[in-house]
C-alpha cells in the first residue's frame, strides 16, 4: 500500500468541527451563544452610548435609528444597558461556574474515594438541596448583602452539591472496576488513580451538568437583580431591568421585552448546549436514545 492511499486523519479542528456538527442541539446552542458572546463585546464599538448618561429629553422614546432598542425612564440607552447587563451576567456565571467545577470536582472525588470524609461532604451536599435555589441564594444575600462579588458565591453555593453527587456517583461505580484494581496492584496512589482512571470517565456527565449550571446561573442572577439583590445600581442588570420597566409595561414594552428575550436567548442556547453534551457524552443517554 503506498503512502498516497493512507487515509489522512482530520487535524484536531477539523475533529472538533466534525464532532460538534454531528449533534444540531450542540451546534446552534454554540452558534447562539457565540452570537450572545460577539454581541456582548462587538456592540459598544459600534453604538458607543454611555449606559449611565442620562437625558430628559430622550426619556421612554421608542426604538429608533439613535436608540435601536429605546430609552428607559430615565433616557438611558437601552441597547447599552443591555450590553453592560450582559457582561455582567456572564462574568458572574463563568466565575460561579468555575469556582463550582473546582471545588465540586475536588469534594465529589474525594467523597466517593473516602467514606468517612463522604459522610460529612454529603450530609452538607444534602442539606443544602433540602431549600430551594432561589430561596437559598436570598438567604445568602439576605446574610452578606447585595453585590457582585456575593451572586456569585450564592450561584456557587447552589450549585456545587449537584456537581460533587454527580462526580462522587461516577467515583463509586469505578472505584472498585477491575481496570482501577489493576493500576493500584501495580503501585498507583489514590490521587493518580483518580486523576487517571477514574476523572477521565467522569468527564462527560460533568461537563452537561456544568453546562446546565451555567444557564441556571445567569437566569438565577436575574432573578436575584429583579429582587433588588443583583449587583447594586447605577450597574444594569437584565433582571433589575425588567425590575424598573413593570411600571412601563402598558405605554413603553420595549423596555421589558428587549432583557426578557435577550436572558430568554441566553438560556436556551446554553441548554442546547447541555442537552447536546449530554447525547455525545453520556453512554446511558445515546443508549436511551437508540
Amino acid at each position: 500500500m503506498s503512502l498516497a492511499s493512507v487515509p489522512r486523519r482530520p487535524a484536531l479542528g477539523e475533529r472538533l468541527l466534525l464532532w460538534v456538527a454531528s449533534n444540531p442541539m450542540l451546534a446552534i446552542g454554540m452558534a447562539m451563544l457565540t452570537l450572545l458572546v460577539l454581541f456582548t463585546l462587538l456592540t459598544p464599538l459600534l453604538v458607543p452610548i454611555d449606559p449611565l448618561s442620562i437625558s430628559a429629553t430622550a426619556k421612554l422614546q421608542p426604538p429608533g435609528w439613535e436608540h435601536p432598542l429605546g430609552t428607559d425612564e430615565l433616557g438611558r440607552d437601552q441597547l447599552s444597558r443591555l450590553v453592560v447587563g450582559g457582561s455582567i451576567s456572564l462574568r458572574i456565571a463563568i466565575a460561579a461556574t468555575a469556582l463550582t467545577a473546582v471545588f465540586g470536582v475536588a469534594l465529589g472525588m474525594v467523597s466517593g474515594q473516602y467514606p468517612a470524609i463522604d459522610i460529612v461532604v454529603s450530609q452538607i451536599s444534602d442539606s443544602l438541596l433540602i431549600f430551594p435555589g432561589v430561596v437559598l441564594a436570598i438567604m445568602i444575600l439576605a446574610a452578606l448583602g447585595p453585590s457582585e462579588l456575593n451572586v456569585i458565591i450564592a450561584v456557587f453555593v447552589l450549585y456545587v452539591p449537584r456537581v460533587i453527587r454527580t462526580v462522587r456517583a461516577a467515583v463509586i461505580e469505578y472505584r472498585d472496576a477491575d481496570f482501577v484494581q489493576a493500576a493500584r496492584s501495580l503501585g498507583a496512589s489514590d490521587l493518580r488513580v483518580l486523576a487517571l482512571h477514574i476523572f477521565p470517565r467522569a468527564i462527560g456527565p460533568t461537563m452537561v451538568q456544568l453546562s446546565l449550571g451555567f444557564s441556571s446561573a445567569i437566569l438565577v442572577e436575574a432573578g436575584l437583580s429583579f429582587l433588588g439583590l443583583g449587583a447594586p445600581p447605577p450597574a444594569p442588570t437584565w433582571g433589575g431591568m425588567i425590575s424598573g420597566a413593570r411600571e412601563y409595561i402598558r405605554t413603553a414594552p420595549w423596555m421589558m421585552i428587549a432583557p426578557g428575550a435577550i436572558i430568554t436567548f441566553a438560556v436556551l442556547s446554553l441548554n442546547l448546549i447541555g442537552d447536546g453534551l449530554r447525547d455525545m457524552l453520556d453512554p446511558r443517554s445515546r443508549a436511551a436514545g437508540q
